[in-house]
């Protein structure tokens, strides 16, 4: 007997091969590729490494310590904090460090043009087209430019950029109307746009300008609703594969429950499979019954709670299933995207959420 714990692969050729996807959708635009939360579960590290050697042209952010780790490790690419700095204290790392970052309010504008920096920090200035969470209102747009303009300590060559709040909605008006904003507030301005996250790459080629933001689809996900997914033709592949191996295996008389509370009871006689998963490893602990699970090249149903450690399937009474073999949760043949509307989540969490326990290969 051979058993696994819960363990993510990570195929570096998917990641490859959905940078080139990208590619092929905007041909013409620069990436710059979305690290935020230890790249989406996947290691910031590693992730940077591998899309810098794949021809990337940049990094995106949401902490300041995100980018000193990468800069720590190597990479030497664009770094952009897609959330600015949290502080005056933090320009003059940010200037030590050749990093960019995101301007969005009075008093990041404030702060930056009252440091005295030895040489200018590259700015993206963000304005709110309809998203009301970080930007510039529009009324504001023209002040702050020309103001970040005038600063010795701002390089000239800003970055307009603004934030898509419905884009994986193609049938929404929403995207529409953000972008007729955009583009009447940075006509006259002839300096580099960005506008397009995952969901605006695929489903919005208006969107694309010179920068995309892509997150998500880099980690093999489509960032599209579920019911306009076919439409779009986009060929991505999973990047992360989370497995574990069946500890248990016991036969289970109708009438009979399984886990805490009693939660699922067996309707016919049938066989148990324990695998070695649970919200421990970071498995969706609001995972319904039913929710898929692969094994053994066919789909078995999630029954009883999520545990801790340890998660029970349906193996049916015909099973031939043996302690040690491995179970897909999410990934290649499974995708994240059906596991999360089982569990009423959404992908971006399913991965963050990874533990530390989880074991992580890599193959390239």
């Amino acid at each position: 007997m051979s058993v696994r714990t819960a363990t993510a692969a990570i195929d570096l050729q998917a990641l490859h091969h959905n940078v080139e996807e990208v590619k092929r959708l905007a041909p013409t635009s620069k990436v710059m590729a979305v690290l935020k939360a230890n790249a989406y579960g996947h290691g910031l590290e590693r992730i940077a490494v591998a899309l810098a050697e794949q021809g990337v042209d940049a990094f995106g952010v949401a902490r300041l310590d995100e980018a000193l780790t990468l800069r720590a490790c190597g990479v030497i690419k664009p770094i952009v904090l897609m959330e600015g700095f949290f502080s005056p204290q933090e320009l003059p790392v940010l200037d030590v460090n050749n990093l960019q970052t995101v301007i969005h309010n009075e008093e990041q504008l404030e702060a930056l043009l009252a440091e005295k920096l030895n040489t200018p920090i590259k700015v993206w200035l963000k304005v709110d087209t309809g998203m009301h969470r970080l930007g510039v209102v529009p009324e504001q747009f023209q002040a702050f430019h020309q103001a970040l303009q005038s600063s010795d300590n701002v390089q000239k060559d800003i970055v307009l950029m603004s934030h898509l709040s419905c884009a994986d909605d193609t049938t929404s008006r929403a995207t529409e109307h953000q972008l007729a904003i955009f583009e009447q507030l940075t006509s006259a301005y002839s300096g580099e746009k960005s506008l397009a996250n995952s969901a605006g790459i695929v489903g919005w080629k208006d969107c694309h300008y010179q920068w995309l933001r892509p997150g998500l689809m880099l980690y093999g996900v489509n960032p599209m609703m579920p019911e306009q997914k076919v439409e779009t033709g986009l060929d991505i592949q999973p990047v992360m594969t989370l497995k574990s191996s069946v500890i248990a295996k016991r036969f289970i008389r109708k009438g009979e429950s399984v886990g805490y509370g009693a939660a699922w009871t067996a309707e016919q006689d049938t066989y148990i499979g324990v695998i070695a998963i649970g919200y421990g490893d970071g498995y969706p602990r609001h995972a319904k019954n039913g929710t898929p699970v692969l094994l053994n090249g066919r789909r078995v149903a999630l029954v009883g709670r999520v545990s801790m450690d340890m998660i029970t399937v349906d193996l049916g009474a015909e099973s031939v299933d043996q302690i040690g073999d491995v179970a897909v949760l999410w990934g290649q043949g499974l995708p994240i995207e059906e596991v999360a509307q089982w569990a009423t989540t959404i992908p971006y969490e399913l991965l963050c959420n990874i533990t530390r326990r989880v074991n992580m290969t890599v193959s390239s």
